[in-house]
């Protein structure tokens, strides 16, 4: 529900909308949620057809060029990309010596800033340069993250990345140092699609908020990481598996829901701010998740789900999204349920950069007003007239 907060000052009356909810702050040709058909388009193609029909890298060029690549367009996209998969020396010495507790989207956070401290010109800014950063940060993140994951989560030597498969493969190979059943290697590529852009989604307006200060593209970037780390965002996916396994058995999963609505608490993988008729990427996600359960034969996150889900549309009309199938789709692929969000982080460079590039094109500081509700002005006393 929106929330408008009337404040009246000696000057006039102010309808502050928190949040920025319904505010149209600026246009963009990236993305936009089709209400007629309540559907997510990237550059005029639905999502879900995209998921469907193409590659990762395919909808990482659709994103930044405008349209999908020919086969020769793309042989060179993924040539490149491929080329600069391996991360410095430096770098691995970094993550090797971050603390053992450290959640994951901190490390892949400092694994970016560290990839811009090794660019020893970030401030000029050209749509090449800031193309081939994007480039870079798109091919190395995988890399950091399989090297955090393999060297802190699993106590392993890291897995060096091949030039032969490509992001979604190359991923499970340096994680777990093979590439697992197709159906695995598609529903993991569905929801890196699924996952890449969002229109002004909070992560995507934090870096295009850093960007029109003209500031780096990897410090845009961080500010989208910092974003997206946060449960009412990316890291929802993360709360929805904790939530899974606190409940842990399906047929406790209809009462645990009635229970947590009684007692008003946040139920993460619900509702969204856009979508009015349900998030159009969860049957896709849906669809691969049940994928999932039939290729391990483990069918018990399923049933939880469609029980939770049943309950909330019964109860409260709200329906789930993307994050809700998402997570337990990754933790039937084998994934540590700390490493869902740096994954999101894999897919989602590819929409910010695409707003970052949008951005800097045609920039406008973002600098909104607040309204004032403190104290009057008033006359600074000296220490010892104070009472």
């Amino acid at each position: 529900m929106s929330e408008v907060v009337e404040y009246e000052s000696s000057e006039n009356k102010v309808n502050v909308k928190r949040g920025l909810e319904g505010v149209v702050c600026d246009v963009s040709t990236v993305s936009k949620v089709n209400p007629e058909t309540n559907s997510l388009i990237y550059k005029g193609y639905p999502v879900q057809d995209l998921a469907e029909n193409c590659t990762f890298e395919e909808v990482a060029y659709l994103l930044w060029h405008d349209d999908l690549p020919t086969a020769s367009q793309l042989k060179e996209f993924e040539k490149q990309e491929r080329s600069l998969r391996e991360i410095s020396p430096a770098l691995a010495q970094v993550i090797r010596s971050f603390p053992k507790g450290a959640h994951p989207m901190d490390a892949i956070r400092t694994g970016v800033s560290f990839v811009g401290m090794e660019d020893s010109d970030t401030l000029t800014r050209t749509p090449q340069k800031d193309y081939e950063r994007a480039m870079i940060l798109l091919a190395k993140i995988p890399t950091i993250l399989a090297y955090d994951y393999r060297t802190r989560q699993m106590g392993k030597e890291p897995i060096a990345p091949r030039k032969d498969l490509r992001i979604a493969e190359n991923f499970f190979h340096m994680v777990f140092g093979k590439v697992p059943d197709p159906r695995i290697v598609k529903a993991f590529e569905v929801s890196l699609v699924l996952y890449a852009e969002h229109g002004f989604n909070a992560s995507t307006f934090a870096s295009r908020v850093v960007t029109s200060t003209t500031s780096d593209l990897f410090s845009a970037v961080c500010g989208g990481i910092g974003s997206l780390k946060g449960p009412l965002h990316g890291g929802a996916n993360e709360q929805v598996m904790h939530m899974m396994k606190e409940i842990g058995d399906p047929a406790k999963a209809r009462e645990w829901m009635i229970q947590a609505l009684a007692d008003k608490r946040k139920v993460m993988g619900f509702g969204h701010r856009v979508y009015k008729k349900g998030d159009s990427r969860v049957p896709t996600m849906k669809k691969y998740m049940a994928v999932m359960s039939e290729v391990t034969g483990e069918t018990k996150w399923l049933k939880m789900y469609e029980a939770l889900e049943q309950v909330m549309i019964e109860k409260k009309n709200i329906h789930p999204n993307l994050d809700f199938p998402a997570g337990p789709a990754y933790h039937l692929m084998g994934i540590e349920t700390e490493y869902f969000t740096p994954i999101f982080v894999m897919s989602r460079i590819t929409g910010w950069c695409a707003h970052i590039f949008e951005q800097i094109k045609d920039n406008r500081l973002i600098r909104p007003l607040c309204q004032y509700t403190g104290s009057t002005q008033r006359s600074v006393k000296p220490i010892a007239q104070r009472t």
